[in-house]
Order: structure tokens, then sequence, then C-alpha cells
């Protein structure tokens, strides 16, 4: 059940990100651009988890989080490059293109992560099938701008 529930949040997830891409389109036109629809962006999402956080108490003490390697602070900086190109690029090759795109990334960064075993995660095999997972992917990219 457990395995469903996070397939089904990610799939939400998934949808967020569709949805994410035109709206931050609108911030950039309306601002003028796409890194100040970006920041305005992230300034909602850190205020509305802000809030929960506040509202959970779970709260971390600065001890427990200062040990942590160089590279877990790198998330959000990654997540604004994704933010800025949606909301630069969704206007010119359109939601399901861009969608393809970034799936398309995801899956062959995943590949080699899996593979190396990066950021403490367990090494997963790269097989002929999810090699062709990650070739069906890119087919559906091209055809996607036919």
């Amino acid at each position: 059940m457990t395995y469903w529930l996070a397939i089904g949040a990610i799939a939400l997830g998934g949808a967020g990100i569709a949805l994410q891409a035109p709206i931050n389109s609108q911030l950039a036109r309306a601002s003028g651009d796409p890194v100040v629809a970006a920041a305005i962006s992230f300034g909602v999402g850190f205020v509305v988890l802000s809030s929960i956080v506040a509202v959970r108490g779970t709260v971390p003490g600065w001890s427990a989080m200062g040990g942590l390697p160089w590279w877990a602070w790198c998330g959000g900086a990654l997540g604004a490059v994704y933010v800025w190109a949606a909301a630069w690029s969704v206007d010119r090759i359109g939601v399901v293109t861009l969608v393809a795109a970034l799936v398309f990334g995801q899956l062959l960064t995943a590949l080699l992560l899996d593979a190396i075993g990066a950021f403490g995660m367990a090494m997963r095999e790269v097989s002929p099938t999810r090699i062709a997972a990650v070739v069906l992917v890119g087919a559906g990219l091209l055809l996607s701008r036919l």
C-alpha cells in the first residue's frame, strides 16, 4: 500500500510541475523576467513550507543540520534552475514538450545516479529494460515536437 501511495504522491507532484510551468510563465510575463518569476515562486513556496514546519513544530536544531555534507544544501538551487528554465521555456516549447524534456533529463540522470549509488543511495542495476524506458521517453520527447 505504501508503494502505491508513494507513486500517487509523485504523480500528484508531476501534475503540480505541469501546472507550475505555465503559472510561472504568467509571472514572468507580468514581471518581465523569468528570474523574478522564479524568485516569487520560491518565496511563496518558502512561506507555505515554513508555515507547515511552524504548525508541525518540527524545526531541527542547527547542530543537527551543521554536520551535513556541502551538497546536501544544493537542492534548492537545483530547483531554482528548473523553475527559471520552465518559466522561460514553456511559452516557446509548450507544456507537453517541457514535461517530456524534464522527464527525459530526470531519467538520464537517475540512471547514472542508480548505477553509481550516488549520495548514499543503493546502487541499482542499469538493465536493458531501464535503458529502453529512457530511450522511449526520448522518443516521446521527439514525437512531442512533430
